[in-house]
């Protein structure tokens, strides 16, 4: 498949509940996550569930947070922004589903090789840190994926989303 997906936005929270801060840059660890982002600090709200789960990095698509506020615009509802959705990377030029059909494969996000490993299921927490159980209901299906981090590099807004023998 051949997308012009690439990185709107980083965002990095350094503790359970803490504000998600835009970045630039974030440096991608192998096997243990965004550098000062709560899950790979150990202190993320799912940290010590078990079984545990890779979660080096989320990632959600800009169309899928665009449909998620168009649903609760037309009930009236206050609408989320990207570091709301509490996920790592926000990319443009790609669709929800298309996104979500990279559960099971490796991408590439600029230089840095990773592995889709699960749908993010719309998450109770950012529905209770913002006091707004539509979250739930508004991103069902388009909450993006989690992803293991196969190789250590940067991640920079604008590096592009290359999948399989793509160039």
């Amino acid at each position: 498949m051949k997308f012009n997906a690439y990185i709107q936005a980083i965002y990095l929270a350094a503790s359970a509940g803490a504000q998600m801060l835009s970045v630039s840059t974030a440096k991608a660890n192998a096997g243990i996550g965004l550098e000062g982002d709560r899950y790979a600090l150990g202190t993320g709200a799912y940290s010590a569930v078990k079984p545990a789960k890779v979660r080096h990095i989320s990632i959600i698509a800009l169309s899928g947070i665009e449909t998620a506020n168009d649903w609760l615009t037309a009930g009236d509802e206050p609408t989320f922004d990207g570091p709301e959705t509490r996920r790592n990377i926000a990319l443009a030029g790609i669709t929800a589903s298309e996104l979500n059909a990279l559960v099971g494969q490796r991408f590439q996000l600029g230089s840095i090789e990773l592995l889709g490993t699960e749908l993010c299921t719309p998450c109770e927490r950012p529905a209770q840190l913002l006091g707004r159980p539509s979250f739930m209901e508004a991103f069902e299906g388009r909450s993006g994926i989690r992803a293991e981090i196969l190789n250590s590099g940067v991640l920079a807004v604008g590096d592009k989303l290359f999948i399989g023998n793509e160039e």
